[in-house]
Order: C-alpha cells, then structure tokens, then sequence
C-alpha cells in the first residue's frame, strides 16, 4: 500500500471543495455528494465556512484510490486566507491546481502556479466546469501556456463543451511537449517516426515536475473525474521517507479540541513517532493516523493528529534531524494590514486576549501584539475573526480603522546602557547593548563583546531571548528588523543570604532582571541609532488591451506606483510596477474604468521601501 499526501489549490470559486466532494464520493467515503451552496460539504466543517460558501480552514480527509491510501488537503482559495495554504504545502507529495474552464486563468491561480514551480511540487491541472455555458477547451490552453505553464500536456478532450452533456475522453498526450524533455521522444519527432508509448514518459515528466498533465471535466455531473483519478493514482509521486531512519517530521496545523486540549497536525518526512514518545518538553499522548483505523504510532509520508503537545506550534520539527532540504522560503506574501480588536464590552478584555491567543496558535501570521493587534490579509479576513470570536468564544468585537503593517529599520549606529546599583537602573543587572544597521531581508543578529564567562549563562540567555519581543515594537510603533545586536556591558550581583542562609532576591540578580532591563536598554539604543519607517511594496502585473496604455500608466503613477516595463503580447500589454501595498486597492479600483472593465491586476508583495506618506 502506497500513500500520497494530496493538495487541491486554486482560485476562490473555481470547484475546489466541489472537487473533492465529488473524489470522496467516487471513493466511497461520503453516499451523497454536498453542497457549496447548501453548506452541506464535508471539508467545510465550520459553520462560517458553510455560511459563505468559502474554505477558510486547510482540511484533511483520508481515502483509498485503489492500493493508494491518499490523504486529501483542502485548502482555501481566497487570497485573505493564503497563509492556511502556504504552511500546507510543504507537506504535500502532489497537487491538483484547478481551473474553471468559464473564469480561465486567474490572478490567485497565477500566484499559486508559481509557488508551485519554485518549490518544485508536481501538479496536475484540472479544468474544471466543462458543463457550464461559456466554457472553452483549446483557447484555453492557449492561456494555461501563456500565463500559467508552457508544460501543460492535455490528456482528455470534452465534446458537447458548455452543456450538461458535457463528456470527457482520454487522449494520448502531445509528442512535442513531452519530447523537449526526452532524447528519444525527440529523435522520434524529428524524425517523424512512429511514437512509443507515452504514458511511461509522461509519469517520469511529470513526477519530475517537468510537465504538467491537463484534465478537463466537471465536478458538479463527474464527467472527467474518473480520469483524473487515474492521473492522480499514476502520475503523482507516493510518500517518500525511510521508516527506518531517523525521525523527521513537521507540525503544519494547529487546533483546539472540544475540551480546549490541543491538536496538532504532524507530516513524517522519516523515521517513527509513537505514542507517549517525547516532543520536545512534551509527550504524546495520543495519535490518530489519516487512513488507518486504531494506531499508536505515525511513520514516514503518513499524517496524524498528535494529543499531548501542548508547546507545539506551527513549523515546529518533530524529530532530531532536519527537514529534508531544510528550512522551506516563504512562499506567499506576508499580511501587510493591521487592526485593533476591541470587545463591545470591556469586562471581556482578558478573555479576547487569551481567544485571540489560540486564533494566532492556528494562524501564526495573526501577529497577536500586547495590545490586542493582529495582522490581516484584507477585509474578509476580519469578518472571519469577528465572526469566529462571537461563535466559539461568545466575545463580541468592534475592529478600529485597518492601517498598514510597515517595518521599522536602524538609520545608523546605537548604543546604550544601565549600570547595575545606579539610577536611574531599577534592577539589579549591567547591560548595554550597542545596535547596527543590517542589509534588507538579513534579520536580527545577536553577538557578545564581552566574556561569556563574566557573569552566568542563564543572564546571557535571558538577554537573548527577550530580544526579539523587546523589537516588536520600535520608537516609531512597528516591528524592528534587519539590525545586528552586540552586548557590550554585563554585570550581576552573585547569589547571597543572610546569616540564616534564605536567599535574599533585593542582594542578588536574577534572569528576571535581565528580562526587565534588556528591553529598556535596547529602546534608548535604537533611539540613539534612529529608524526608519518603512512600508511594504508589491509587484504589480497588469494585463490591459494595448490601446488603454497611455491611460493606465498615468494611474499606476497616481497611485504612487513605479512603471518598470512594458511588454505585448498580442493584443494585450503586460505593464510590470511597483505600487505601494497600501494603493493596492486604489489601483484595483481605477483599473477597469480605463480598460473598458478588460484590466487584470495581480499583485504580491515585493520588498520594503522608506515610506513616503508619513
């Protein structure tokens, strides 16, 4: 028995829990296929989800497809929700990217498509919606190879295309796409020989990621699906991993249990984890495996729910080695919006921090700050948040004005520091720190200018590890970064007691000491150095007939964004910019009245730039 661990992405909308509505219902798993619309699907299993017919949720469904155990992630398609699919797709073997055949290529499809191609993740296209009036079949593979993948290979062709009799029937793939990968499918080409089965070649190409099979068909009537389980089952690479071998897993979801204890999701890369095994400070407590029925423990290329780690966050190892390639890139856009939760009642202030706490356990990009400040990826997103506190929490919240998240970054060189016993020191510790400027994208640095045997480790660590909260708020409000730290004044008072011998805290430092100054120290030092505002900026991509041009580029400027190039491609002129993420949305806005409503505007977060409004 084989497992594959399967992701379905694409563009809100297009089919995709329809899809795998209909895949568990053709496996056997579900009698009746749900509905989107009915809020019936088994996927969506949040109330909110059901509402509005959204994914909101990455969830995990477990089936057979012959001697293929799979394990299905749904996963969401609005773009406020990119997160839930980016911490997902480390785990995945292989993924199903769906198109609709009426809506074409869309601007998330694009973003997903090629998150897909820099981490090298073999997919399957799957065009769906073949049955509905407007659907198009050879256009538009023309837009899959222009604006998705050049490697798209159709397997099917649809015939009554747009009607519900819509059918699919299974083709042989193209000789030339697949021969600009293979010597010997080349020669036959160019030669003009007859072809050999291309089905072994395909299997290879795409398990490789050089090709990208393309299935057509509907998940609402199951005309095609029957196919693309056949492509999934043999085209898509199995689990990897050594049973064997050393464990090596990764916690990718995070939840809360009916009684509060919390879930964690884990994908083993290799080796075992089983039951009451330690964690980390924690351990197991109980395991349940996707796909098999009573197990006690979780080996490589399998999912579990693991009970018992009760420290586990999202990203964290499971396991003594590495994750095979280690640490993955961010492969999506960091949240670029901010706002300020408040309850409508204030005796709930304590209870909404520690709700918003678990909500951050889940989402690691909420960013939940001391003063109730979490991080969003637009307007939906905080719909979700007030919904999700008033349904499972019973809080209700009041958002203030949303305001964009910048960056603060050092101007110049800092330094500071307190002297233990001297004002206006209110602590029992000696600590300076000098801070100095870092290249874009370099983070924080933490060394030592003094003795690491001058005082005890513990003090040294209770600096360094209060380091990165003490910067998540600079002199001008925001997040600190790209700035190395050196300790350059250590002092403590040695333990001590009177005659008696109890210990005596007012005569002797403490870790709680260093904790306390380290944060003062480090805000006069970034005072002295002074920062620099900065604010996120996306590369934008507009698609715009070719005759709009002279009207697009002067809002791209009015909303402060840089033209970089211009290119056409046919009848269409792609205009690549940089906007300020803040304009985003005007851009969005402006767009289409000066396109005849044809414009196309994809966006993504590119870098940090000074801010220039204030």
């Amino acid at each position: 028995m084989t497992s594959l661990n399967l992701g379905i992405l694409a563009h809100v909308d297009a089919g995709k829990t329809s899809l795998t509505e209909r895949l568990l219902h053709a496996a056997g798993v579900i009698d009746e296929i749900g509905s989107v619309d009915a809020g019936s699907t088994r996927t969506d299993s949040l109330a909110l989800e059901r509402r509005r017919g959204i994914t909101i949720k990455a969830a995990v469904v477990s089936f057979r497809l012959g001697d293929t155990s799979v394990n299905l992630i749904d996963t969401p398609g609005h773009p406020d929700f990119i997160a839930e699919v980016e911490r997902v797709l480390g785990v995945l073997d292989g993924v199903v990217l769906v198109v609709s055949a009426v809506e074409g290529v869309q601007a998330q499809t694009r973003v997903l498509a090629r998150t897909l191609h820099r981490l090298g993740l073999p997919y399957l296209i799957f065009v769906n919606k073949v049955d509905r009036r407007g659907a198009r079949d050879d256009d538009l593979l023309r837009e899959i190879a222009q604006r998705l993948t050049p490697a798209g290979v159709p397997v099917t062709a649809v015939k009554a295309l747009g009607t519900r009799e819509a059918s699919v029937t299974a083709i042989d793939p193209p000789l030339d796409v697949l021969a600009e990968h293979d010597d010997a499918l080349l020669e036959a080409f160019v030669n003009g020989g007859a072809a050999p089965d291309l089905w072994p070649a395909l299997c290879e190409q795409t398990r490789a990621g050089a090709v990208h099979p393309v299935f057509f068909g509907s998940a609402i009537t199951g005309a095609g699906v029957d196919e693309l389980i056949d492509g999934i089952v043999t085209l898509l690479p199995a689990a990897g991993g050594d049973p064997g071998g050393a464990r090596s897993g990764t916690v990718f979801k995070v939840e809360r249990g009916p009684s509060g204890e919390k879930l964690a999701y884990v994908r083993m890369f290799g080796g075992v984890l089983r039951v009451r095994e330690r964690v980390g400070e924690d351990r197991v407590t109980g395991l349940d495996v996707f796909g098999v029925n009573g197990a006690a423990e979780v080996g490589a290329g399998q999912i579990a729910v693991a009970r018992g780690l009760s420290r586990a966050r999202i990203g964290d190892p499971v396991g003594v080695v590495p994750l095979p390639g280690g640490e993955k890139e961010r492969s999506f856009s960091p949240p670029t919006l901010s706002a300020v939760v408040e309850p409508v009642d204030d005796r709930d202030r304590t209870a909404l921090h520690q709700a918003l706490a678990q909500l951050a356990e889940q989402d690691p990009l909420i960013g939940l700050r001391a003063d109730d400040t979490v991080s969003l990826y637009g307007e939906v997103q905080k719909e979700v948040i007030e919904a999700t506190l008033a349904e499972e929490y019973g809080i209700a919240v009041t958002f203030r004005d949303t305001s964009t998240i910048c960056i603060e970054r050092p101007a110049g060189s800092g330094a500071a520091y307190r002297m233990i016993a001297v004002d206006p020191n209110p602590y029992l510790a000696t600590v300076g720190l000098r801070v100095e400027p870092l290249p874009p994208g370099a983070g924080v640095t933490f060394g030592l200018e003094v003795e690491l045997g001058s005082m005890p480790y513990s003090f040294f660590r209770a600096v360094e590890e209060t380091i990165p909260k003490a910067l998540e708020r600079g002199p001008h409000g925001w997040a600190v970064t790209d700035v190395a730290i050196f300790m350059t004044h250590a002092g403590y008072w040695a333990r001590q007691s009177h005659s008696h011998a109890t210990f005596d805290k007012s005569m002797s430092s403490t870790a709680g000491d260093f904790r306390n100054l380290t944060p003062l120290v480090l805000a006069a030092a970034l005072r002295d150095a002074g920062t620099r505002v900065c604010e996120p900026v996306d590369a934008v991509r507009l698609e715009v007939p070719a005759d709009t041009l002279t009207a697009v580029l002067p809002v791209v400027g009015q909303v402060r964004g840089v033209p970089l190039a211009t290119s056409f491609e046919g009848p269409i002129c792609v205009v690549s910019a940089h906007v300020p993420a803040a304009r985003v949305v005007d851009l969005r806005r402006l767009v289409p009245g000066v396109t005849r409503g044809e414009g196309v505007v994809e966006a993504s977060f590119d870098h940090w730039a000074p801010s220039t409004s204030g």
